[in-house]
């Protein structure tokens, strides 16, 4: 049986508003008015009526100052986020104005009720976990949110205070609409006061739950986080898309925990097969879970979201479920392993001027074939060997390999000559499985090349190298990936706001360029060959 979503719109409170040529047109429309989001009214051009799936104009008049005039006497005032509404509704008129605050244009949204729209994620609503709405404009975050303070206050008999900045969530006027239920609302006066409600909300109202929409700046992340230290049920929203969006968000990464930038020492760095300067989550996240929003009928849940950023950061795929809700009412929820997926992480090419995105984008042509290797694709565990350079070499070879981070999922080990002479556990746990060892003589990208070449039956030629002319040898190679390493870890930590490293070759600055790009920094190149180097800046 299909689940029944209530929805109250008192949409014929909005259209009261409109200049009645607007009004009529949209009744005696052949669209159903409850498919309609937005009516747009800007100076000398048509009105447009906008629906779910299309937009009409409404009339072949252009709109007059008269006209908009008309909405504004009938409306409440505009705060300073130029946002007014109308008293227990929660429609929401939106103002354009001119360089002398003139309102020259109208966005009239219609605001909705709709019970019935977290059945999808009632459970974690009702763990107790803060939880973190993430969507795009428009994908219906705010409508949720309502439904889960109403859920919240109403069937599970909690307190719960929301903080509307612009009464999005519970409708203009003193009195708030009666779709948030026994929830009790804070109204903001002003948007840039947001945070300092947040904490009166808590200090002076004793909530179970505060419920707080479009959180963006760094005062709002820094209030929700006190919030959920004093054991507060925080509900909110952001705008994003995915996990990863929020993650490079350096104004709202604190809500996930945050990210810095950490120098490992030699022996870690090689015991955990990575470069030394690596990115680490910086505290415990603000919320315990984080929903991607799709639409009301899809989401992706991250549970844990400790363990799903910290996943990230060492680029593996964060442990996930997708749920969906069927026509007939059924939830169906589909989990997402890490074992499941497949990672490939090469890093991107940042977009520069149309010189430097040829001179970082050339490759060696690929000269593997599976149908004349006759290998099978591999999943290699590292051990003890580094996973960029691994990353690199695959990449080069363009053979058909993963990393894996488990050994159970592996189909063959790579590890260093001093790690198999001392008999080191996982190897040992290998060779007992029957995984296949391979021995590196040093962790070099050289190395690891030609031990995938005889794995993979690639012919290097005469000098049994796959790489190209410009290449510096391996030596040269590793302090110059030494020297950006340091770089990045300086302008991370605001030592130096920019660092110009030495001049190297077209294949090593690529490289370089593409580790600026994975800790989110920017970077150019600079000079004339053969002094031409790279410069990486914030």
């Amino acid at each position: 049986m299909a689940i029944q979503r209530d929805i109250t719109s008192n949409i014929e409170l909005l259209l009261e508003t409109l200049p009645p040529s607007i009004r009529q047109a949209i009744e005696a429309g052949p669209d159903d008015q409850e498919d309609l989001l937005e009516v747009i009214m800007d100076l000398g051009r048509l009105p447009e009526a906008r629906y779910r799936h299309h937009e009409r104009f409404l009339s072949d008049r252009e709109v007059t100052q008269e006209d908009i005039d008309y909405v504004i006497a009938r409306i409440g005032a505009f705060g300073e986020d130029n946002r007014a509404g109308i008293p227990r509704t929660l429609h929401r008129i939106s103002a354009i104005r001119n360089r002398t605050g003139r309102v020259i244009g109208l966005t009239c949204r219609v605001g909705r009720a709709v019970f019935g729209t977290i059945v999808i994620l009632r459970d974690l609503i009702e763990s107790g976990k803060s939880v973190l709405l993430l969507g795009r404009p428009g994908v219906g975050k705010t409508t949720m949110l309502r439904e889960t303070a109403r859920v919240l206050a109403e069937d599970l008999r909690k307190r719960v205070v929301i903080v509307d900045t612009s009464n999005e969530i519970a409708g203009d006027g003193d009195i708030p609409h009666p779709g948030i239920g026994r929830a009790r609302r804070m109204q903001v006066p002003r948007p840039s006061e947001q945070h300092a409600v947040m904490i009166e909300a808590v200090e002076n109202h004793m909530p179970e739950v505060i419920v707080i929409d479009e959180i963006g700046t760094e005062l709002e992340a820094l209030a929700a986080r006190t919030i959920a230290e004093r054991g507060v049920q925080l509900i909110g929203t952001a705008h994003g898309q995915t996990l990863e969006n929020l993650l490079s968000n350096p104004t709202l990464s604190d809500l996930i925990g945050g990210i810095q930038a950490v120098t490992l020492g030699d022996e870690e760095a090689r015991r955990r097969g990575t470069q030394k300067t690596v990115l680490e989550r910086k505290a415990p996240p603000t919320f315990d879970i984080l929903v991607e929003i799709q639409n009301w009928d899809q989401v992706t849940v991250y549970p844990d979201v400790a363990s799903a950023v910290d996943s990230l950061l060492r680029a593996e795929p964060p442990r996930a479920e997708v749920r969906r809700r069927t026509a007939e009412g059924q939830i169906e929820i589909a989990a997402v392993a890490a074992s499941e997926q497949t990672i490939q992480t090469i890093p991107g090419i940042r977009r520069g001027s149309g010189r430097e995105r040829g001179e970082r984008g050339m490759r060696t042509p690929s000269t593997f074939s599976p149908s004349q290797a006759g290998v099978a694709p591999q999943r290699i565990y590292p051990f003890g060997v580094s996973r960029d350079r691994l990353e690199r070499a695959i990449a080069s070879l363009h053979v058909p390999a993963t990393i894996v981070r488990d050994m159970g999922e592996a189909t063959m080990v790579m590890t260093l000559k001093n790690y198999y002479r001392q008999g080191a556990q996982r190897v040992r746990q290998a060779e007992e499985r029957g995984v296949p060892v391979y021995v590196l003589r040093n962790n070099t990208l050289a190395q690891m090349e030609r031990q995938l070449a005889d794995v993979f039956n690639i012919n290097l030629g005469d000098n049994g190298t796959h790489r190209s002319a410009d290449r510096d040898d391996d030596e040269s190679m590793t302090q110059a990936l030494l020297e950006v390493e340091t770089a990045i870890t300086q302008v991370l930590n605001g030592e130096r706001s920019s660092v110009e490293l030495q001049p190297q070759s077209s294949y090593v600055r690529r490289l370089q360029h593409q580790m600026a790009e994975r800790y989110n920094l920017q970077s150019e190149s600079r000079g004339r060959e053969p002094h031409r180097r790279v410069k990486i800046f914030r």
